[in-house]
């Protein structure tokens, strides 16, 4: 089965090719059998690889598959071929598994819909790159899943292409990503020099026995340099601060989009990119440092958005940032294993969040405002549980996926000592269990507020899309048990089996001295914590929002300013605008094209023409017809021969 490990990423190619050329002449069944049939078969290739992987010898891991040479230059020179461990297993299954049941829910979604062809092409295309970005054995074939995925991220965000905001949206996302992806050149153009190599293997074998580097900016080398450059890149693909703003306007795409590319797959590449490069970044304590602090920052940030959105997938937007953020900050502590568990854990919950979204929206023809929903919990009742399920899960409720992953990554960082980091972290949990609880209650609870007319059309969604709910709720509430912690009896299986991906490196932070504390009885103590705050917050919002409305109107009269701040998102789009669009419009507009293209480019062409016009015009004078002109000019030609005889 090994042998064909090329087989997983080849079947969504091939159908994204097929839809792609000949989409538009097929059925909408065929188009849907063909688009979901790929991945559902990639998906049982992956768990044939998974049984095979599983019966081999520790020394046979990782497997390194070469199928033929892509580039080669000098020394330079990429092999086609595939990097197989217990990271990128992982991966293959999440992305497969939870995209199937996507495609599966699509099915329904996208039933009255024009495009489907093109819907299922593209699914399919970036199912193809995202599986090329994790099993790729080397950084070069790796950037091309990473452009990949971006290409096709700008063509679902745009799928309705018609509508200016789509479209506004997908260019976004695309130029907001080529900023990230400028410093990962950068970073690869640094690691062919300082190693000679984009392999894996070779890059790694060779960092591995090189000290770790200082901590202090002045006195950082490389390694420090590289890593640096590699979260510049992960920042833009994860949606971190700065590069964040891409995500929650890439909800102009339908919502199976939103599910796929901003909750299970697309938005953790950089988080897989960070993970694969452990090594890396183990021996650059400076960079791990920046990674925790930017995703805590974030984490923190974007939760304080969330409180006020009204979109419900805006909502889901900025917690999707939000949690983003606990994976960056669970990596920059060292805690590989629980940032990846995290990637894990959310994929499920947050892909659920969106499609049981994709529901309520399908229900209530096309209205995504939550201010105009409400008790629609024994209308769509399948819907509502499954939401459920999944905000139990993201809040961090005990027994639920996310309470195991977002527990670990914060006590792994309460045990480096960074209290700070810790605290800010604890809060957008808090702040979490609100709005989320808060998206609930005026969701599915309370009043109606919505016609009469509307309510008689409320239905629950048809089974293709309610079955992938049931699926991933399952995930939701037992997909963490896998990594139950010691501390509750658990033997922690998910670490376990990624340990031998991470391990030197855990060893190298240990070194370092980043982790002071190993008590069970604070672990518990601090999981105590948590439920508690996951249970504040839940009241919180039941009192604001199902007890007495009116404290939640009051509350935002009386923090009127504050209260805009976060409505309007902390103004950054407009500072985005005034300080990076307005300028280089500008720039554009006034220097580039009026003084650079029209005045020298353009005006050095038109002087020349403009000069052989009156060149032209006047030799044309000496072809007058007139024999006695033709006469006189042989007279003048013969004098100055003449002469020039003459004189000469």
């Amino acid at each position: 089965m090994l042998d064909f490990l090329w087989l997983i990423p080849a079947l969504p190619l091939l159908s994204a090719f097929v839809l792609g050329v000949v989409g538009w002449r097929l059925s909408k069944r065929a188009i849907c059998t063909l688009g979901v049939g790929s991945v559902g078969l990639s998906f049982a290739a992956s768990l044939g690889m998974a049984w095979a992987f599983f019966q081999l010898a520790p020394e046979q891991i990782p497997i390194r598959s070469s199928y033929f040479t892509w580039l080669a230059a000098g020394n330079f020179q990429v092999e086609v071929g595939f990097y197989l461990d217990q990271l990128s297993l992982l991966m293959v299954l999440v992305v497969t598994g939870v995209g199937w049941l996507i495609h599966i829910y699509s099915i329904g979604y996208m039933a009255h819909e024009g495009g489907t062809y093109r819907f299922f092409a593209y699914m399919n295309l970036f199912t193809f790159f995202m599986l090329l970005l994790v099993l790729a054995g080397d950084y070069a074939l790796l950037f091309v899943g990473w452009e990949g995925v971006g290409l096709c991220s700008y063509l679902l965000i745009g799928f309705y292409f018609l509508r200016d905001s789509a479209s506004d949206a997908g260019k976004k996302a695309f130029i907001v990503n080529r900023l990230g992806d400028f410093g990962f050149l950068l970073a690869l153009f640094l690691l062919f020099r300082t190693f000679g190599s984009l392999d894996f293997d070779i890059v790694f074998g060779r960092a591995a026995v090189l000290p770790a580097e200082s901590f202090s900016p002045g006195q950082a080398g490389v390694l420090t340099a590289i890593a640096l450059l590699l979260l510049v890149g992960a920042i833009g693909k994860s949606a971190q601060l700065p590069l964040y703003v891409w995500l929650p306007d890439a909800m102009e795409g339908p919502t199976p989009v939103s599910a796929l590319i901003h909750a299970a797959t697309m938005v953790t590449a950089g988080i897989y990119m960070i993970a694969r490069s452990h090594i890396l970044f183990a021996h650059a304590p400076l960079a791990l440092a920046a990674v925790a602090t930017i995703g805590c920052l974030t984490a923190f940030y974007a939760a304080t958005i969330g409180l006020v959105q009204t979109d419900i997938k805006k909502v889901l937007a900025y917690s999707t940032v939000s949690q983003l953020g606990y994976m960056f900050l669970g990596l920059g502590v060292g805690a590989f294993t629980a940032g990846i568990f995290h990637l894990m854990t959310h994929a499920f919950f947050k892909a659920l969040l969106f499609l049981a979204a994709g529901s309520v929206i399908h229900a209530m023809n096309g209205q995504q405002d939550i201010g105009k929903m409400g008790a629609l919990r024994r209308k769509i009742p399948y819907t509502y549980w499954t939401f459920l399920i999944a905000t139990l899960a993201i809040v961090g409720v005990p027994g639920f996926s996310g309470f195991f992953s977002k527990d670990e990554i914060l006590w792994r960082t309460f045990e480096t000592g960074n209290q700070v980091l810790w605290l800010l972290a604890l809060v957008a949990a808090a702040l979490t269990s609100f709005y989320m609880f808060r998206l609930v209650f005026l969701v599915f609870h309370g009043q109606a507020r919505y016609t009469p007319e509307t309510a008689r059309q409320i239905r629950e969604s048809p089974r293709v899309m309610t079955w992938p709910l049931v699926a991933l709720a399952v995930l939701a509430l037992a997909g963490g048990w896998v990594g139950i912690p010691a501390a509750l009896g658990g033997a922690n299986r998910l670490a376990r089996f990624l340990e031998p991906v991470f391990a030197s490196s855990h060893a190298l932070v240990q070194a370092q001295g980043q982790t002071i504390l190993h008590s069970h009885e604070w672990e518990l103590a601090l999981m105590g914590l948590t439920a508690l705050l996951a249970a504040t917050g839940m009241g919180v919002a039941y009192a604001f929002y199902i007890l007495n409305p009116e404290l939640a109107n009051n509350l935002a009269q009386t923090l009127r300013r504050p209260y805009q701040v976060l409505v309007r998102k902390y103004y950054v789009d407009e500072l985005y605008f005034a300080a990076v669009v307005r300028p280089l419009h500008w720039l554009s507009e006034r220097v580039f094209w009026q003084a650079v293209d029209v005045r020298i480019v353009d005006g050095a062409v038109n002087a020349t023409a403009s000069r052989a016009r009156d060149l032209g015009r006047w030799a044309r004078r000496l072809q007058s017809g007139n024999a006695r002109s033709y006469a006189a000019w042989v007279v003048v030609g013969a004098v100055v021969i003449l002469s020039y005889f003459v004189f000469s």
